[in-house]
């Protein structure tokens, strides 16, 4: 397998901070595990969560309506720290979604350079 072919689109925390502010349409699907969710949380409206873990066992089925109705639809994915978000960006671009991005370096990343009000764990 060539690099090009395991290369997953992604963003940095300071281009995201931007389509925060100008695509009202942007989803962003945090696969981390509900225990971490409270420890570094970003709020905003179009936050969806599905656990990487959820998403092993049951498939699309775990993804929220809101990933499945729009695979056109601009998604970025987050994480704690880039890894897990990159393996889901993998998968749903795989699945047929059209416009997926990881969050490079991931909610922490974003804490430490954007926001530090979300927490750090």
């Amino acid at each position: 397998m060539s690099e090009e072919e395991i290369t997953v689109p992604e963003i940095d925390v300071f281009e995201f901070r931007k389509w925060l502010d100008q695509q009202p349409g942007l989803l962003v699907l945090d696969v981390r595990e509900p225990y971490e969710f409270p420890r570094a949380k970003l709020e905003d409206e179009r936050v969806v969560y599905s656990p990487l873990s959820e998403m092993v066992r049951k498939g699309v089925e775990a993804l929220p309506e809101e990933v499945k109705e729009n695979r056109s639809a601009n998604i970025v994915v987050i994480c704690h720290h880039g890894n897990r978000s990159a393996q889901v960006t993998a998968w749903l671009l795989d699945m047929g979604w059209e416009a997926v991005y990881n969050l490079a370096g991931g909610i922490d990343a974003y804490a430490r350079q954007i926001d530090p009000g979300i927490g750090l764990y």
